[in-house]
């Protein structure tokens, strides 16, 4: 069971395929509070002291040393220290402090230290913005309650490496260390209950729905019927059609037609792309019923993607 939902978070996060930028030492005294803009997905690890993570219409966390803080979505946040310090913009101070030999930020007065190792990172999802969305605005994960491992700790210690210095191939370095990290911070977080989670991010917390969604995923042009995925896993028609659609906002076969056409979207992506001959590919007897549905998932026709494709370098 544990083996059906790590493939499905891999195909998911292989979906959105996931960048790391770069990772950077912060050094902070209070009084002190910075403000990172909408763009790129961030995550925080506290190697000292404390601070709080605020956003916009979520309630603030609250980070010790040894905590993980992420914010996958891109959206705008506030680090502080709670002292009520006015906010200095953090783009403006890693681009004034930021050198070729050493990524570091430092800000604040003479109090008490908070350090971090900092990285940011974004997924390329233009056609799947569905899977990211389902993320929560702000993961933490907590040393006190054991979901750290001793896996944080090591990461930790090769980001600060890698910030504190400039070697040959840290960019490649520091991109696979995030990849890592990230994953691995989205694995431990979906395997703990949260209330809020909903989409794949909810199901895979749910021995049985994950199951059945790896079962979609395995074989998305297959003609599945909800009694057959219910079959599957052991479950009532009943009960597996209210869980999953409780779990993931949308029944089963509406999520089987919403992932054909996102594979479909890749598949009209490729050079020398037939409409006709993708619909066939995902289960669609006529071009018309197809570019119809695959417009209204994408916002755009899949003439259109073919044509973006085309007009690349």
């Amino acid at each position: 069971m544990l083996a059906a939902r790590v493939d499905l978070l891999s195909q998911m996060l292989d979906l959105v395929r996931l960048r790391g930028e770069l990772v950077f030492s912060v050094d902070l005294n209070q009084p002190w509070a910075l403000r990172f803009q909408p763009g790129s997905a961030y995550f925080f690890v506290v190697l000292e002291g404390k601070l709080s993570v605020a956003v916009a219409g979520e309630p603030p966390v609250e980070a010790i040393a040894g905590d993980l803080v992420m914010l996958p979505r891109g959206v705008g946040h506030v680090l502080t220290d709670g002292s009520g310090a006015a906010e200095a913009n953090a783009d403006e101070l890693m681009a004034a402090q930021f050198t070729d030999e050493r990524l570091g930020l430092r800000h604040g007065g003479n109090g008490a230290q908070t350090r971090l190792i900092a990285g940011s990172f974004h997924f390329e999802s233009s056609a799947v913005p569905w899977v990211v969305s389902a993320l929560p605005a702000v993961i933490h994960i907590e040393k006190s309650g054991g979901q750290t491992g001793g896996w944080l700790e090591g990461l930790a210690h090769f980001m600060m490496m890698e910030a504190q210095t400039v070697y040959p191939g840290s960019s490649v370095m520091i991109s696979r260390l995030i990849d890592v990290l990230i994953i691995r911070v989205i694995r431990t977080w979906a395997q703990t209950s949260h209330p809020n989670n909903t989409g794949w991010l909810g199901a895979l917390a749910d021995p049985r729905i994950s199951r059945a969604l790896k079962s979609i995923h395995d074989e998305p042009f297959r003609k599945w019927s909800v009694a057959e995925l219910a079959n599957s896993v052991g479950m009532s028609r009943s009960s597996f059609a209210d869980r999953f659609s409780s779990l993931v906002q949308q029944g089963p076969l509406s999520y089987q037609t919403r992932w054909r056409l996102t594979l479909a979207h890749g598949f009209m992506r490729q050079s020398n792309a037939r409409v006709g001959d993708v619909a066939r590919r995902v289960g669609y007897d006529s071009e018309a019923a197809f570019s119809r549905a695959f417009k209204a998932q994408f916002g755009v026709s899949p003439v259109d993607i073919r044509a973006t494709s085309e007009g690349r370098p």
